[in-house]
């Protein structure tokens, strides 16, 4: 049971209406965990202008939701694993993709190398080492695309401290944890 009383996008007012009725035109749906931010207007704004940025950088969706999935494995995250396993197969990723990317591998040996950084960044609170530094760039990843990748990660660490410290109800097909963090 959620930890925190999620805002009925049927009763919400205000700011916090304006931004769910965003979510829901652009969705078709509002995700409970976008409910539970719409309690804080300005978090809600927050996530939404840091998702936004992250979504039209170069990044493409799959290595987007590929970094998700490994960052909530790292971080058993059940409501994120679940929801981004649902969301990377819109993406286009298949189950045997996704599972390898929960494990931080990738059969795309860009994406492979774009996950092994993500997973040091979780690991090391971003003290990645130059070889780590340098895998990543010789995997042909840019200096504006490795700033992505530390961005999305940061943003994904953000929404699994949410969802593991409220407990919001998973509102995806639930997908068990492969590990505890």
């Amino acid at each position: 049971m959620s930890r925190i009383e999620v805002v009925s996008p049927q009763t919400a007012t205000g700011e916090a209406k304006q931004l769910l009725d965003a979510v829901q035109s652009k969705l078709g749906a509002t995700p409970n965990f976008i409910r539970a931010l719409a309690t804080s207007p300005a978090a809600l704004q927050g996530f939404l202008g840091l998702y936004h940025i992250a979504e039209n950088g170069a990044l493409d969706a799959k290595t987007r939701e590929r970094i998700a999935l490994s960052v909530a494995e790292q971080n058993a995250c059940q409501y994120c694993v679940s929801a981004h396993t649902a969301i990377g197969r819109k993406a286009g990723l298949d189950n045997a993709e996704i599972l390898a990317n929960r494990n931080a591998t990738s059969s795309d040996a860009k994406a492979g190398a774009a996950l092994s950084f993500a997973r040091a960044l979780v690991k090391n609170m971003g003290e990645v080492t130059k070889a780590e530094f340098d895998a990543v760039r010789s995997a042909g990843h840019s200096d504006g695309e490795i700033m992505e990748i530390i961005s999305h990660v940061a943003l994904n660490i953000f929404t699994n401290l949410i969802g593991k410290a409220t407990q919001i109800e998973i509102d995806f097909p639930r997908v068990e944890l492969k590990q505890a963090a």
